[in-house]
């Protein structure tokens, strides 16, 4: 194995652990639960960053900041999202340190306590609806739409890099609008972008749905979501829009004047997904070699690779090289040329599939006598010989291909590892067993779902837009039930 990779078969988690680490994505900082995202993880992410933001900005929305230090009270005033955050939350008591008696060290000032303590956010819309109140004061001010790229911190105590750390980046979608039905109409929209994102850009298929009444975020009235399924088995949350009703609108007396003149609070949506959509990239394609990239998301696209024996060697296959590079450049293909002469070229096609690259380009002396080149794709690992004449729209063809092929792979899995099931003791049987989604009916209590939680610690991820109404038993209580919802064991 590369590097000495665990083989996902039998250890996933050690895999995915060493795979991020090995592939120069991200490393843990010495901040218990934070983690350091390193410049080849950023890289991808910056991709993932742009691609959406471009998506909000052509669905009419703006980028905005506010504030990281949200005060304590405005947490309190509305009740249901305080319940939800608060055992998370980081708060700052004092605003300044001092000098220790030893001299040496620093330590917090008991004199410079705050008078009302601020958190750090784990998430805005507290700070954004107070700010709100004062954009908003007649229908002319509507819809407002909003979003916000910045960090936030819920606290964790287990803690696993991109899937769940205590600091991470996001974007929070916030807006305002004049009716019930544009509200609901927006978080709806922002799901279909997530979803059409995460199909289109991460080659990953979700299955996009409503969160239970349980499952619903902190002061939502409804919460979609898109769930995605990884290589072991386990689902992954990659994304969510809530329609928030007017819950935040009278926690911060947010009101407009309608046509009329009359008074009215707005209707309220947010949405986000975050860097946990790096995990889910990693957990969708890569293999037991290292990391597998979706062409339009890899920092690279083609690496090239010189295999030579001294100076003039190196020399006749850089201009054969340089010469692809522009032509491939000049098609929008992102190249790096490697004639870095301290590293051997093993070292580099080892380095080149650990980080994912899609497409590697090797040229030897024999490739300059033929007119050839060697590639080879990531997502198969097969080499094939190209002819250098024309080579450039024939690699962007194969960028697509691997985009394409990465995307009906994983659809393939989905499809495999979605099981209907009629009884209890078939449910348990394919969740132990087999795992991935299972599709069953549910009486639509709180109650069942959190003894079919207890005992086998599979949640209902949602319930999916595309099943149909139709008369059931419920798998576990056998009481009436009238749709079949989606439950899986979930990161």
């Amino acid at each position: 194995m590369a590097k000495g990779l665990p083989k996902r078969a039998e250890d996933f988690s050690a895999w995915y652990n060493e795979l991020v680490t090995k592939a120069d994505l991200a490393e843990h900082s010495d901040v218990r639960g934070c983690m350091i995202i390193k410049p080849y993880g950023y890289a991808i992410w910056d991709n993932m960053k742009s691609e959406l933001d471009r998506q909000f900005k052509a669905t009419g929305h703006q980028n905005a900041y506010f504030p990281l230090l949200i005060p304590k009270s405005y947490l309190s005033k509305e009740a249901a999202h305080v319940d939800g955050f608060a055992k998370e939350c980081a708060v700052v008591t004092h605003y300044r340190l001092k000098n220790g008696e030893d001299g040496k060290s620093v330590v917090v000032d008991p004199e410079a306590k705050l008078e009302e303590e601020l958190i750090i956010r784990p998430t805005s819309e507290t700070i954004i609806w107070n700010s709100f109140k004062n954009w908003i004061q007649s229908y002319r001010d509507l819809p407002l739409l909003i979003n916000q790229w910045a960090n936030v911190m819920r606290w964790e105590m287990r803690t696993r890099l991109f899937l769940r750390t205590s600091e991470f980046l996001w974007q929070e979608g916030h807006t305002a609008h004049a009716t019930k039905a544009e509200a609901i109409t927006e978080a709806e929209k922002m799901l279909e972008v997530y979803a059409d994102f995460a199909e289109q850009h991460m080659a990953m298929p979700v299955v996009k749905g409503w969160k239970t009444e349980t499952e619903r975020f902190a002061g939502a009235n409804e919460t979609y979501c898109i769930e995605a399924l990884m290589q072991d088995g386990k689902a992954l949350q990659a994304g969510t829009s809530h329609f928030l009703g007017q819950n935040f609108a009278k926690a911060f007396d947010v009101k407009f004047a309608d046509a009329n003149g009359k008074q009215e609070h707005v209707w309220a949506t947010s949405w986000g997904v975050s860097t946990r959509l790096m995990g889910a990239l990693i957990l969708t394609h890569s293999d037991d070699f290292g990391l597998v990239l979706p062409p339009k998301l890899a920092p690279i696209h083609v690496a090239i690779v010189p295999i030579y024996k001294g100076d003039e060697q190196l020399a006749q296959i850089s201009e054969v090289a340089n010469k692809i590079k522009s032509e491939l450049q000049a098609l929008g293909i992102i190249v790096k040329f490697d004639d870095d002469t301290k590293r051997k070229p093993g070292w580099k096609f080892a380095e080149y599939e650990m980080k994912g690259v899609p497409v590697r380009i090797a040229i030897g002396p024999k490739d300059l006598e033929k007119g050839t080149v060697e590639v080879a794709r990531r997502d198969t690992l097969e080499k094939n010989g190209y002819e250098q004449e024309d080579l450039a729209p024939k690699l962007k063809a194969l960028l697509e291909e691997i985009q394409e092929n990465l995307l009906n792979k994983a659809k393939s899995f989905n499809d495999e590892n979605t099981t209907t099931v009629e009884n209890w003791n078939e449910f348990k049987s394919v969740l132990e067993n087999k795992g991935g989604f299972i599709l069953a009916h549910w009486d639509g209590t709180a109650e069942t779902e959190e003894k079919i939680k207890q005992e086998t610690k599979a949640t209902i991820r949602c319930i999916p837009y595309d099943t149909i109404e139709e008369e059931g038993k419920c798998v576990y209580s056998s009481n009436k039930s009238t749709r079949k919802v989606l439950f899986a064991k979930a990161y």
